[in-house]
């Protein structure tokens, strides 16, 4: 009897996702994983290792295919930010269990899965965005490496603490009717905040220099 290989990673990796998303990495055993996912604990070890190096592999898949769904604009197509703010939106609704990965990630002891890999990548989202302030698309009152970080945030929050959304609007995250609202309101609050060009050039607010210039003006006086 042939073994199906890829079928066991992937219930391994489901279940570990599924786990390591409710209990994070210090609560989740590797017994449990192995019980949800129908397989010998040995099968877990072999595989991927200990614990730890499951945390990182589940993790590092859900980025890795968060990044191949929702792709950044490029050239003028840096107009539709919001857009894009809004289909990462998407992700987050249908994968929630991202975002309280990240949080655990957080959490743990300082060890950042990837970080490498991922610093390079968040770096050249950055210097995308200020190419975008520099050709006139994107305005330049937020500097991009911010810009970079609140339009993912815009996104990403409401999953990261979907008991604040509930007490603040007053819908639970499964109301259909709301759940467009939020998403109107990430893609308009990320267009809004990113200047983004319409019929004329973006507002342009305070570079870092002059509002740092205007800082040292207020404190002098």
């Amino acid at each position: 009897m042939a073994w199906d290989t890829e079928g066991t990673r992937r219930r391994i990796r489901e279940s570990a996702t599924a786990e390591f998303a409710a209990f994070g990495p210090d609560g989740t055993t590797m017994a449990r994983i192995a019980e949800r996912a129908g397989v010998n604990k040995e099968r877990l070890y072999n595989y991927f290792g200990d614990k730890r190096a499951l945390f990182r592999a589940v993790l590092s898949d859900e980025l890795t295919h968060l990044s191949e769904t929702v792709v950044l604009p490029a050239g003028d197509d840096f107009e539709l930010i919001g857009e894009f703010a809004g289909r990462t939106y998407d992700y987050y609704s249908e994968h929630p269990e991202l975002a309280r990965l990240l949080l655990w990630e957080g959490l743990a002891d300082g060890t950042i899965v990837d970080e490498a890999d991922r610093t390079d990548h968040y770096r050249q989202k950055v210097a995308a965005y200020s190419e975008a302030q520099r050709a006139g698309i994107v305005g330049s009152a937020i500097d991009a490496d911010h810009l970079v970080l609140l339009v993912i945030g815009l996104a990403a929050w409401w999953f990261c603490v979907p008991q604040l959304a509930r007490m603040v609007t007053g819908f639970a995250p499964g109301d259909q009717v709301e759940q467009q609202r939020r998403r109107s309101a990430v893609v308009t609050a990320a267009q809004q905040m990113a200047e983004v060009r319409g019929d004329g050039d973006p507002l342009r607010g305070p570079s870092r220099t002059s509002a740092a210039r205007v800082s040292r003006t207020s404190d002098d006086e």
